[in-house]
């Protein structure tokens, strides 16, 4: 069981960045990682259908023996975790709730923002996660899609190292037209009093240059890559999982998506090469969707 590999997965390559950070923080752990890039992005899509995708993924992963799942994904934490945890036989952790621990540390005036998918906001789930910390902090949560969109352009802007990229994508962002789109996003909250804001999509962090220029330098900003990557090493080692410290992991990847273009621009997010990925057709995943309890309605969030 030490040995098996940790299952990651996103609707497509945003969850690299949380995969990175397992990576650097579990040095001798597998990662078999999943991208769902034929049907990203989740966010504009109903919670019951991203629920569905993350059972279908899970079960996919499972099927490879995996020994934990990680929802690298705040669409799909918001509307799959409790369904995950209850289908499968491993521990499945999600990127909210460690987000939201590391904003309640955080925050001094007890303000957070959080700017996410359209589905994940209107989920309600930071707002559930945090009050669950600390009933007193208030949330403040914004949509903002055309973040994604800014990724996926940015990295699809050349064959550079992602550094560089990310360069041409803050020279572009703060553009006059770019920039008016993130105002109108972000001041809102800005206005709020906030002190903290989580990126609450794993898109967002490679935008976090240009979203701290726009809100900023005295608004601290969260990505959950870090505090999800130590919960995964807390879990593992509290189950006494941890592989070996003498293992030489080899990862793997898999996507919906074009094999190629994900393996491309996955090794550019990664910081290291990801020679091949496996193309999995939607079909076959739809095929693996478990059986599933129906899950309690939550409350909603509160959103401007």
């Amino acid at each position: 069981m030490d040995e098996l590999p940790i299952g990651i997965f996103d609707s497509g390559l945003g969850g690299l960045t949380v995969a990175a950070e397992v990576m650097r923080t579990l040095p001798h752990e597998q990662v078999v990682y999943f991208g769902d890039t034929a049907r990203c992005p989740y966010g504009p899509r109903p919670q019951d259908e991203v629920r569905k995708f993350v059972l279908q993924i899970g079960s996919w992963l499972s099927r490879r023996r995996v020994k934990m799942l990680v929802v690298a994904c705040n669409t799909g934490t918001a509307a799959g975790l409790d369904a995950a945890q209850r289908a499968f036989g491993v521990p499945v952790i999600g990127v909210i709730e460690p987000g939201a621990r590391a904003a309640v540390k955080a925050t001094r005036n007890r303000r957070v923002g959080v700017i996410a998918t359209v589905g994940t906001v209107e989920s309600g789930a930071y707002s559930r996660a945090v009050r669950a910390l600390d009933a007193g902090v208030t949330v403040f949560s914004v949509a903002t899609p055309k973040f994604v969109d800014v990724v996926e352009a940015g990295l699809r802007m050349g064959p550079g190292q992602i550094e560089d990229t990310l360069a041409e994508v803050s020279d572009v962002f703060i553009r006059p037209s770019f920039h008016e789109m993130a105002r109108d996003y972000l001041d809102p909250l800005k206005r709020t009093g906030i002190d903290t804001l989580v990126l609450g999509c794993t898109h967002f962090p490679l935008l976090a240059p240009a979203i701290q220029q726009v809100v900023g330098s005295k608004i601290k900003m969260i990505s959950s890559a870090e505090e999800t990557a130590r919960e995964v090493a807390e879990t593992l080692a509290a189950r006494g999982q941890l592989a070996s410290p003498d293992a030489r992991p080899v990862h793997r990847f898999a996507t919906t998506g074009d094999a190629t273009e994900f393996a491309l621009l996955g090794s550019r997010i990664l910081g290291r090469p990801v020679t091949s990925a496996e193309h999995v057709p939607v079909g076959e995943l739809e095929a693996l969707e478990p059986r599933e309890k129906r899950a309690e309605p939550g409350a909603t969030s509160r959103w401007i």
